[in-house]
């Protein structure tokens, strides 16, 4: 036998506590009944008691506190094994790491903020597979797919302008290396259950990316593409100088400004198979809603079959015996 949760029975102590107000409280109460009439008077009037019947109810009442208690803690027994399947997507997120997303048009910035949407997201995982690709001028493979949820919170905390081994945006690439080693997708045999959540400015430098995302539709890999940043006037990019002063980045004595390219991740969206754009900008977004609308209800594949240990529960013995011994206690008269 073995406890589901036997934190539940430290309130066993509670016990001998529970006895205590009980002895007290019938002492008292025969105290106070001496006080106002002697003994054959009291039996007369029916203030007096049964010594007996009070420990009866007593006994009943603390007994069903004690079987709570232990059903709490969940008895357990007779192990089986019982094979379960495990069904789920396989989720590639996608992060631009480029200097641009430092820009501070998203508080803090535009990488410090995709990562807490992540995050928040992360917490209600259930069964797909994640992964995740840090990308700028080359794209670096940071957390291969993986059901191991804390190791992917604590991929996603260590991102930063420097996952990535070369400065530039290179979506095109980016993707096509999720396709080809994360996925490792057959091109004779496509997939439908299979996403890649592309999260940047979408400034490119000529990598093809709507060519990649085609090439994705033909495998059946979806993208959905989330767009954040100003889309008009951009904003600047903070760098920090050899000193760690703060400055913001110039190039030829211009201040660089970034942008969003809304239209190039449009088509990158569109040219997916069901892909979907989703223009954050400079607000906010519940990437967990859209998770569970795009994604968590998708066709699913089965990602493994694991052996579970099933036990068979006592807890509703205990709650029977202990609602028995309430009725009892009701039952018990305290006077013969």
């Amino acid at each position: 036998m073995r406890l589901g949760d036997p934190s539940w029975l430290v309130w066993l102590w509670a016990m001998p506590v529970l006895l205590v107000l009980f002895v007290l409280a019938s002492r008292r109460r025969r105290r106070a009944v001496a006080r106002f009439a002697q003994t054959n008077l009291a039996d007369r009037i029916g203030l007096s008691s049964s010594p007996i019947r009070n420990a009866l109810r007593a006994g009943a009442a603390i007994l069903a506190f004690g079987c709570i208690a232990v059903a709490l803690a969940r008895p357990q027994w007779n192990p089986e094994p019982t094979p379960v399947v495990r069904k789920g997507r396989d989720v590639v997120f996608l992060i631009d790491v480029s200097r641009s997303m430092l820009a501070q048009d998203l508080s803090p910035n535009r990488l410090d903020r995709s990562k807490l949407w992540i995050n928040d997201l992360a917490q209600s995982l259930r069964g797909d597979r994640v992964g995740i690709v840090a990308f700028a001028g080359a794209a670096s493979i940071r957390c291969p797919l993986t059901t191991d949820y804390a190791f992917f919170r604590l991929t996603l905390e260590e991102l930063n302008t420097r996952s990535a081994p070369r400065g530039g945006t290179n979506i095109g690439d980016a993707i096509r290396k999720t396709i080809n080693d994360v996925f490792k997708a057959d091109p004779d045999s496509p997939t439908n259950y299979r996403d890649i959540v592309l999260i940047t400015d979408g400034e490119d430098q000529d990598s093809l990316p709507v060519e990649a995302a085609q090439h994705a539709r033909d495998l059946g890999i979806r993208i959905i593409a989330l767009g954040i940043g100003s889309d008009t006037a951009g904003a600047m990019i903070p760098i920090e100088d050899r000193r760690g002063n703060q400055q913001t980045l110039n190039y030829d004595g211009q201040e660089v400004r970034t942008a969003q390219d809304s239209q190039t991740l449009r088509q990158i969206a569109t040219a997916s198979a069901g892909g979907v754009y989703l223009n954050v900008g400079t607000g906010t977004i519940d990437l967990e809603q859209v998770y569970a609308d795009l994604i968590r209800g998708a066709s699913q594949i089965e990602i493994e079959e694991v052996e579970t240990i099933r036990y068979r529960e006592g807890f509703q013995y205990l709650l029977a015996l202990a609602l028995g011994l309430l009725c009892l206690e009701v039952l018990i008269r305290d006077r013969a």
